[in-house]
């Protein structure tokens, strides 16, 4: 009981103090015998978050995690979290990787999604090494809180979890409420627990105390697979400073209509059980963010919860998810839009209003897309009037004339339930981050745009009839600024501008001659004017600040410099 005690004494200053980080930081100040913070993150030891519903598993997350990412929403008759998430934790000078898991109820009915929950909970406790059982110390034992005490030495008998007490804060009085909740929970025969709250962050050195020397001494276990090899790539990467950006790890969001297959899809990427699947509709609340390698090239995966329209009748852990998908969609590079091919039939459409206004945003916000036809399986002998090659053919030709901004958006068909297309998917995924992240040098883009561009007194377009030969601009000449989506600027003599119309030309020349197909294109435009024979750059009044007017390039808006 000396940490129930020890907390009793802190309280008064952990509501004083501006940062608990600083209180940490007392803790922390004795010579550790491992530097976590240089530990190669997939060798870090792993703690799963256990317990009963509605405890504050997910608020303790992200208390870790030091960011607001696992949802959180007291649902008494319902439960938020579904699928397993991960991050890294940050507690002090300790680093380790924390797992968010679904509530557990020992008596929910075979085939419900309670029990798929706690059988998806079971196999990575399996792969984990250590676990806080997380309780509620207002509540007291709850007879679930015995259940799950009792599912944890049946399916994890070489783990002896730590017990917190979450929701702690109200119980600082001075009838020894907090040590007469403590004494309760011994019954759960895990030892004494520690008294916390996620919310406001009380009981942290407590928690560091008891993790500090379970995470050491693992460590000290598996330190023969850590060698001087890890500190020589350490400064490898440093002296590399210049890295090429199509090399960094992908950010690849899957989104899509509710029930389109796109946690299927996850898991036959990650080809392993990664997140809950089944028939219902809206199964997916978090967006899972999760880490893979394909082909020596780190992959984020992140998958989204069913995009819907916010109304005011959603409310609750329902708007939250679609708040978190539509921030998951601006974090991504690469958006994968996932259709259903069934409904793509019965509705002889290829998307939807909500799988357009996906496209568009994707497209707005200046992304690479990649079109996903899930459940071609279901079209095998079915469906005589609209066959599976006349899918093929007609979806991406709709999919063009939907979203005309962007051409050559890659489309690819799949069944996530077979596992078949997870490589074309992955290829067609890096094909167009590399593109995404592509960069042309300056003196390539003029010899393209010498060819675009017949000079004479005046430039004239080869592939490009001007309205008005007089009023044609003098482009000078052209340069790439940035990539990731690649942005290019025209410089162009005179105070005429380049027309909607010019842009559109020389965006289409860029995507058909440099093979940029499928991701959106930005142009911007700079008025320069001559210099002088004495060399002083006599530059127009809005080639030296950012020009008040805006053009449009790819139906999106772009302010001028």
């Amino acid at each position: 009981m000396t940490s129930i005690r020890r907390l009793i004494l802190f309280n008064n200053f952990a509501f004083a103090a501006p940062s608990l980080d600083l209180t940490l930081r007392g803790f922390c100040t004795r010579t550790a015998a491992l530097d976590f913070t240089q530990v190669q993150i997939t060798r870090l030891p792993t703690v799963v978050i256990i317990g009963r519903p509605n405890v504050g598993k997910s608020a303790l997350f992200n208390r870790l995690i030091r960011r607001r990412e696992a949802l959180v929403y007291n649902t008494p008759d319902d439960h938020v979290t579904r699928d397993i998430r991960e991050g890294v934790a940050k507690l002090g000078d300790l680093r380790f990787r924390v797992l968010d898991s679904a509530g557990l109820e020992a008596e929910a009915s075979s085939g419900s999604i309670l029990h798929r929950t706690a059988s998806m909970t079971a196999k990575v406790l399996a792969r984990s090494h250590f676990a806080l059982f997380l309780t509620d110390a207002r509540a007291g034992v709850h007879p679930l809180d015995l259940e799950v005490g009792k599912w944890l030495r049946k399916h994890a008998p070489q783990i002896k979890p730590i017990v917190a007490m979450n929701k702690s804060e109200s119980l600082f009085d001075a009838n020894d409420s907090l040590a007469t909740a403590a004494n309760e929970m011994c019954r759960l025969g895990f030892g004494d627990p520690v008294a916390i709250s996620a919310e406001t962050g009380i009981g942290m050195p407590d928690l560091y105390m008891s993790l500090r020397p379970l995470l050491e001494n693992y460590m000290l276990r598996v330190s023969n697979d850590i060698d001087e090899g890890d500190h020589e790539n350490n400064h490898d990467e440093d002296d590399n400073l210049d890295v090429d950006k199509s090399k960094l790890p992908l950010q690849l969001a899957i989104v899509g209509r509710p029930n389109v297959g796109k946690s299927t899809l996850l898991n036959a990427l990650l080809q392993e059980d990664r997140v809950l699947v089944g028939p219902e509709a809206g199964l997916t609340r978090d967006a899972i963010r999760t880490q893979f390698e394909f082909q020596g090239r780190t992959i984020y995966l992140v998958d989204t919860a069913g995009w819907l329209q916010r109304t005011k009748q959603e409310k609750g852990a329902a708007s939250l998810s679609i708040m978190q998908s539509r921030r998951s969609l601006l974090r991504a590079h690469i958006i994968a839009l996932v259709l259903d091919a069934e409904e793509i039939v019965n509705a002889r459409r290829s998307m939807k209003h909500a799988e357009v206004v996906i496209a568009r945003r994707a497209v707005e916000e200046g992304r690479g897309l990649v079109v996903i036809v899930n459940k071609m399986d279901l079209l095998r002998g079915k469906h005589k009037s609209l066959s599976y090659e006349k899918v093929m053919e007609v979806v991406p030709q709709e999919i063009q004339t939907i979203i005309p901004q962007v051409t050559g958006i890659p489309v690819v068909f799949i069944s996530a339930l077979e596992g078949r297309g997870r490589t074309t998917v992955l290829n067609q995924v890096i094909d167009t981050y590399e593109k995404w992240c592509s960069r042309l040098p300056t003196a390539r883009l003029n010899r393209w745009l010498q060819k675009a561009i017949i000079p004479s007194s005046l430039f004239v377009m080869s592939r490009h009839s001007w309205k008005d030969q007089a009023a044609q601009p003098k482009v000078k000449y052209f340069t790439q600024v940035k990539a990731r989506p690649p942005t290019f600027v025209a410089f162009v003599r005179g105070k005429t501008q380049l027309s909607d119309t010019d842009i559109r030309f020389l965006t289409k020349s860029l995507k058909e001659d440099f093979d940029l197909g499928g991701i959106p294109i930005r142009i911007m435009q700079r008025s320069v004017t001559r210099k002088d024979t004495s060399g002083t750059n006599k530059t127009s009044h809005s080639a030296g600040r950012v020009v008040a007017e805006r053009i449009v390039s790819d139906k999106r808006s772009v302010l001028v410099e």
